[in-house]
């Protein structure tokens, strides 16, 4: 009997030797934690009509079928929310419980899963164990690596039904049709803001809790993720790793490269929901419906008027100082 009959296939389809990080891209929560010296090879063996994953053992398919089906059989018995996996369901319970028994030696951060414990700490040892075996970049987590090697082989399985953008993971298709959506999931428990991605509401609560771990080891400012030392951290070195591949500009973030790349492309994926416009940038889709809303943020600090536009305060505000930047 040939090798292939031993092999369980389902409709999305990784070789065996990646089995353990597909089950961290699945089960996020549960990173193992393998030696400095481990190289992770990717191999697509056998390809279905959806994409190239398959697995050496049936209740690794099982819990992978469970992302096509939606079955969600772990019911959490405090609130409506379920799970497909049973390491999903224990995290949420223990956000009813708030329990958080694993504490950081290194910082006062403390987390409810010693795996959650391990991927933070690399944050300050800076240990990147998962190395790529096509080119010499290394990553803190396998998930990152599985994203990055995807990026050799060019397959973009995941494609918007929206506009023509493809992606090779269906969460980063899933954040990308929030732009067409304008859904944001991930609301913040202490005020009412809402967020399209979960980083990005973990950073906003961040503002109400004043806390900056991470401080620049170039000057004495300090910041509350290592994203934002990073990009700091570039202001000193001139760092622009980001290179538009239609012009010679670099950027030293990548959102900054996106949102350069839609003046090539003429790309405008934010839309107004109450008008026709569209915008290249979310940022100014916002400042475009305070013409709709009437909101005016900004408020000058010696009188009563307020604006829609910071740069219309600071223009108004010259009224007061009789300064003249423009003669």
């Amino acid at each position: 009997m040939s090798s292939e009959a031993d092999v369980t296939h389902c409709s999305m389809a990784v070789n065996t030797d990646i089995d353990m990080m597909v089950k961290e891209e699945i089960e996020v929560h549960e990173e193992p934690v393998l030696s400095q010296d481990v190289e992770v090879s990717v191999k697509q063996e056998w390809e279905s009509n959806k994409c190239y994953t398959s697995y050496s053992s049936n209740s690794l398919l099982i819990r992978h079928q469970r992302t096509h089906t939606g079955n969600n059989p772990y019911q959490s018995n405090q609130s409506d929310k379920a799970f497909a996996l049973k390491t999903n369901l224990i995290k949420h319970q223990q956000t009813h419980t708030g329990e958080k028994s694993f504490q950081c030696s290194q910082c006062d951060k403390a987390f409810s899963l010693n795996s959650d414990l391990i991927k933070h700490q690399r944050t300050h040892t800076g240990e990147k164990p998962y190395k790529c075996n096509h080119c010499d970049k290394a990553f803190s987590l396998t998930s990152n690596l599985i994203k990055h090697q995807r990026t050799h082989s060019g397959k973009n399985l995941y494609h918007c039904n929206q506009c023509d953008k493809a992606f090779s993971q269906n969460s980063d298709l899933i954040k990308h049709q929030r732009i067409h959506t304008g859904e944001k999931p991930y609301q913040c428990n202490q005020c009412d803001k809402d967020f399209s991605q979960s980083s990005n509401l973990i950073q906003h609560q961040l503002t109400h809790t004043g806390e900056k771990s991470y401080r620049c080891n170039l000057c004495d400012k300090d910041f509350s993720n290592n994203s934002n030392l990073i990009h700091h951290q570039r202001t000193h070195t001139g760092e622009k790793p980001f290179e538009c591949n239609q012009c010679d500009k670099a950027f030293s973030k990548k959102s900054i490269l996106i949102a350069h790349q839609r003046t090539h492309s003429g790309e405008k994926p934010y839309q107004c929901n109450q008008c026709d416009k569209a915008f290249s940038q979310n940022s100014y889709l916002i400042r475009h419906q305070r013409t709709h809303t009437g909101e005016k943020l900004y408020q000058c600090n010696q009188c009563d008027k307020s604006f829609s536009r910071k740069d219309f305060l600071k223009n108004h505000q010259w009224t007061h100082t009789g300064e003249k930047p423009y003669q």
